[in-house]
């Protein structure tokens, strides 16, 4: 009776292994994923939702390689002068904070999406290339660590738009 049980469960590990995988090359990424979490931790340990509470986001990369993330915070406070040319100090920096978009192209060998960013609305990373290691990953769902714009540690989980 036991080692039936025990080789049950070595089959039902088996076959809900590949629920528990790592994306292994860009395929598994293709198509639309929406942000379900953005956090960052800093070197106090104090962790933050990078875009607020209500923080939104969508990453697309597509069959070629390219790829384009955008992450906002919805609550940013709106221009008063209705055009974003004439932002006062403040709201610059709210809108600067509040959002980030980056393009380019992308990789993924084992755990990990390597990204060589063409553009970026935060300039230190336009040029660059950067590594995200993929934590935990499913056809539905993923999540990737890095260190963040703000300097920390992120943590950024998407949901595959159905």
């Amino acid at each position: 009776m036991k080692s039936s049980a025990i080789v049950s469960a070595a089959v039902a590990l088996a076959l809900t292994a590949p629920c528990i995988a790592t994306a292994q090359t860009a395929k598994d990424l293709v198509g639309t994923w929406k942000n379900t979490k953005n956090t960052s931790t800093s070197a106090d340990g104090k962790t933050i939702d990078v875009f607020g509470p209500h923080g939104s986001g969508l990453a697309i990369f597509s069959a070629d390689g390219h790829f384009v993330i955008v992450n906002l915070n919805p609550d940013t406070p709106k221009f008063a002068a209705k055009t974003r040319d004439k932002g006062t100090a403040d709201e610059n920096k709210a809108a600067v904070a509040g959002g980030i978009g980056l393009y380019g192209t992308y990789t993924v060998v084992n755990k990990q999406i390597s990204f060589k960013v063409d553009g970026s609305t935060y300039p230190n990373w336009t040029g660059t290339e950067q590594k995200r290691e993929v934590s935990k990953y499913s056809q539905k769902e993923f999540t990737w660590s890095l260190t963040n714009s703000l300097g920390g540690k992120g943590e950024v989980t998407w949901a595959r738009v159905e």
